[in-house]
């Protein structure tokens, strides 16, 4: 079984977008080629802040939501707290 990992991207204009992949290289990649998220494809390129440790899936997908819903000063603290 492989992991899910939550991780933290920085875009180009400040903002921050969380995500989850069981890749997060490959997705990074995605991102940075426009083929990402609708939210990061006019916000590039975007710079890998921070990923989780494995996790189960449901346990990143539920961190996840609760991570975007933070400030975005918290936001990186939260994903190292995982």
């Amino acid at each position: 079984m492989a992991g899910w990992y939550v991780y933290l991207l920085k875009c180009a204009d400040g903002t921050r977008y969380c995500g989850v992949t069981t890749d997060v290289s490959k997705r990074f990649a995605t991102h940075n080629s426009g083929k990402g998220a609708k939210y990061t494809r006019g916000r590039l390129p975007v710079k890998l802040l921070i990923k989780s440790r494995p996790l189960a899936k449901s346990d990143a997908h539920k961190a996840e939501a609760r991570i975007k819903k933070l400030e975005k000063t918290k936001k990186r603290a939260a994903v190292q707290d995982l």
